[in-house]
């Protein structure tokens, strides 16, 4: 990918950023999905109940599925932490469904970006063959 489309896929996931629900934590993450030449974005949703919350990644991706996308380019999270962030383990696996040899690029609010491929950050994921 080359970086004006990497800039504008983490320019939609800070935007979205700022519609996070985090009363919880205050770790408001923005996510953005590229695919099919579509931006699709998504917030964490934490609910009082934890195992009930929902990741950034995880909505942009329910997002890009709803919109009958199923392949992702790349997908960029932002955080206001120290150093990038890059997506938790649950949505690695969610990932890898969908983009096993794409990007993900994680940035601060400060500007800091780093960049993997998702079998990196996942060397062992969960498999099934599809029906």
């Amino acid at each position: 990918m080359d970086d004006p489309r990497i800039d504008a896929l983490v320019a939609a996931a800070r935007d979205v950023r700022r519609h996070a629900h985090a009363p919880y934590s205050s770790f408001a993450v923005g996510a953005a999905v590229l695919s099919g030449g579509r931006t699709f974005t998504g917030v964490n949703v934490e609910i009082g109940s934890f195992p009930l919350s929902v990741c950034a990644e995880r909505n942009a991706v329910a997002a890009m599925v709803a919109a009958g996308e199923r392949i992702i380019d790349a997908i960029a999270v932002v955080t206001a932490a120290p150093s990038p962030t890059p997506p938790c383990g649950p949505c690695r696996q969610v990932l890898w469904e969908f983009v096993p040899s794409g990007t993900v690029i994680a940035e601060t609010d400060g500007g800091s970006r780093l960049l993997w491929a998702i079998e990196d950050l996942l060397p062992a994921p969960f498999e099934l063959e599809a029906p």
